[in-house]
């Protein structure tokens, strides 16, 4: 799809994905709550917000559950820094693998001191302090400038561990576990690494569902940048009001077509709904502000299992997608 030319709010929420959709739900049937959907085409879909807490882990997993009812149907959870979605799906652990970058290492005995090394450092991760040359590894970008200008060679690139990607598997729901060193600084290499594990390995999964990082930052856009379509989960609040607006320039920004599912429903007031209007921005469902649903989650009790009366909200969100965004 060439997504070249849609550069504002407006324009990509006004768009629809129904050319990678309409291929994916060719022949669909609704089968006991749960569209039957007949592809050859994997679909790729996060789950992303502009603050943290509201329900973006929740609806992640659910709709993961939910759409592994028919298909294949594989969930990441690209939090790094704080991965929960295990808590909901129970399952056998089948690999685990861990992931490296490459950092310099100083060898003193070939360093000449040129300060070569720290100039060309943009990130401070290399500064010569006299006679040292003190790293900074959760600074290094791995760039390798460092190593690669040195004059003498006194900085070869090491493998240095940064986290792991555990896979869990559950019938037709498998969840890939990205998580990041305690310590680590940087989330983003991980991310990356894991979306190029994915690809490579589960490339026959018809679905796959990203749980991305809350916020607009840097981890955030990684996650996202993979996907065909962007559901964002807000809140009627006006912080949900506030960071939505940031989650959806950023998305837009990115020129991946998105929707919106507002979470606890009944709080708040009228002003996420007046923006996403206002802005051409689908409203795709709405998750009622409920103590059961809460109890359910706090149990780590999937909701699609215990909470009947939600699965209209995850047909509505299929059916927006089935009809909803694709760009020429």
């Amino acid at each position: 799809m060439d997504r070249a030319g849609v550069t504002d709010l407006e324009m990509a929420g006004e768009v629809v994905l129904g050319e990678v959709l309409e291929e994916a739900f060719a022949g669909a049937e609704d089968s006991g709550g749960v569209t039957a959907v007949m592809t050859s085409r994997k679909i790729k879909i996060a789950l992303a917000s502009g603050k943290g807490g509201t329900g973006k882990t929740m609806l992640a997993v659910n709709l993961a559950s939910y759409l592994s009812q028919k298909k294949k149907t594989l969930l990441i959870d690209l939090d790094v820094e704080e991965p929960n979605d295990f808590l909901f799906v129970k399952g056998e652990v089948v690999g685990i693998s861990e992931s490296y970058k490459m950092i310099p290492e100083w060898d003193e005995s070939r360093c000449n001191l040129c300060g070569i090394c720290s100039a060309v450092c943009n990130f401070h991760a290399v500064i010569q302090l006299g006679d040292y040359i003190a790293i900074f590894n959760e600074l290094c970008h791995s760039c390798h400038a460092c190593s690669e200008l040195c004059p003498k060679g006194a900085l070869p690139m090491k493998q240095h561990k940064m986290g792991e990607i555990k896979t869990i598997s559950n019938g037709n729901l498998t969840l890939v576990e990205s998580r990041l060193t305690v310590g680590e600084e940087q989330a983003v290499p991980l991310i990356n690494q894991t979306h190029d594990h994915v690809q490579e390995n589960y490339g026959d999964f018809l679905f796959q569902i990203f749980d991305c990082p809350p916020g607009t930052a840097c981890p955030m856009a990684a996650s996202v940048k993979k996907a065909d379509f962007v559901v964002l989960v807000t809140e009627p609040t006006p912080f949900g009001l506030h960071d939505l607006k940031l989650a959806a320039e950023t998305v837009a920004g990115l020129s991946i077509p998105f929707g919106v599912v507002i979470n606890r429903e009944g709080i708040g007031n009228g002003d996420v709904e007046k923006y996403c209007f206002e802005n051409h921005v689908p409203v795709m469902a709405h998750i009622p502000f409920d103590k059961e649903i809460a109890i359910l989650y706090s149990k780590g009790q999937l909701l699609v299992d215990n909470y009947e009366t939600l699965l209209p909200s995850f047909n509505q969100i299929m059916d927006h997608i089935e009809n909803g965004v694709y760009m020429s």
